[in-house]
């Protein structure tokens, strides 16, 4: 699958981690809610819709696999129904220990200043998402990042 438009965010990111563990980390709730979502509704599988769910936010969210290619890459849709876009996630190996990941969200819709909100918006939440799951497999630390962005109170 290809990135068709020219409207997107980009989040990239260096994991000192094999790209077997990097890869599982981004389709196995079990681990992915360590770093981003709170619950998954099970595993990524190709043509398959499963539900992330934000429990701090009161916030779900379906998404449906469209690739899955293990160990390289990972393409989903996601969205509201008039607003779907595809995230698409490339892992490159390095070397055995060390993972390059690539997030692209595509297909961002509607006027100009929509748009920006959405690249700004799309890439600020996937570079935490990265950098949260670096800790986590880097290191075993759970920074709370997506958990501490909107912190009740502040508007």
């Amino acid at each position: 699958m290809k990135i068709e438009n020219n409207k997107f965010a980009k989040a990239e990111m260096l994991i000192r981690k094999p790209v077997s563990k990097v890869f599982q980390a981004f389709t196995d709730p079990e681990i992915t809610s360590k770093f981003w979502f709170t619950k998954g509704s099970g595993k990524l599988e190709e043509d398959k819709s499963t539900e992330w769910t934000w429990e701090m936010y009161g916030f779900s969210l379906t998404v449906t696999t469209k690739v899955l290619k293990e160990n390289q890459k990972i393409v989903i849709e996601w969205g509201n129904s008039d607003e779907i876009t595809l995230v698409e996630w490339v892992f490159t190996p390095l070397n055995e220990n060390e993972t390059f990941v690539s997030i692209t969200n595509s297909g961002l819709k509607g006027d100009t200043d929509k748009i920006i909100d959405q690249v700004r918006n799309s890439t600020e939440g996937f570079t935490l998402v990265l950098a949260g799951a670096k800790a986590y497999l880097e290191h075993n630390i759970q920074l709370n990042l997506v958990l501490d962005r909107f912190p009740k109170g502040i508007a």
